[in-house]
């Protein structure tokens, strides 16, 4: 019984967070969440009372956990942090090719659309971009960058990597990721 429970609420989320990267938080509806993932109308709002807000959070949650471990763990295959920052952006431009030009990215779209009208959203938005963020930082740490230079790294290479998606997503291909990836040499000079 209970992993059926758990089963529903993760075909939730994951319906929603699909739904939230297609349409957007505003295009997508409840009836469609419950219709897409093939759960009973009374389960999302018994697991998330607060309704699609409350959803969202936990979409945004489960995508940031998601994307924050992939970079941790792309970044942890080179000791050198040119070459693994270098690398991840390249894996990022193959996945982008493959399937994110479809699909999109639930956290930007979430973040654009509901920053301004829900504080929820926003933090729980900001607290996943700290996330990105702070493993760029950690990987400078560890190959002794200076704290503060690290950190104004870290904010700077994540920023860097948001817009390539951002312009990606706009033209159709990974090009720009791959520029980004071409200037990490020269912003990583020490």
């Amino acid at each position: 019984m209970m992993g059926n429970k758990e089963n529903s609420k993760e075909k939730l989320v994951k319906t929603a967070s699909r739904l939230f990267q297609l349409q957007g938080y505003h295009g997508t509806g409840v009836k469609q969440i419950i219709e897409e993932s093939q759960s009973p109308k009374g389960s999302l709002y018994y697991y998330f009372p607060d309704g699609k807000e409350q959803l969202a959070i936990e979409s945004v949650n489960l995508t940031a956990h998601f994307i924050k471990n992939k970079i941790k763990e792309s970044l942890e295959k080179e000791d050198d942090p040119v070459k693994s920052i270098q690398s991840l952006i390249f894996e990022m431009a193959e996945f982008f090719q493959k399937k994110l030009r479809i699909e999109g990215v639930p956290i930007a779209a979430v973040a654009l659309e509901t920053s301004l009208i829900s504080e929820p959203l926003r933090k729980v938005c900001q607290a996943a971009y700290n996330d990105f963020q702070d493993q760029f930082t950690q990987k400078l740490l560890q190959a002794n960058f200076k704290e503060e230079k690290a950190r104004e790294l870290g904010i700077v290479i994540n920023l860097m990597i948001e817009g390539a998606f951002l312009i990606s997503f706009t033209s159709g291909d990974a090009e720009p990721l791959l520029l980004v990836a071409d200037q990490i040499p020269m912003l990583l000079q020490q």
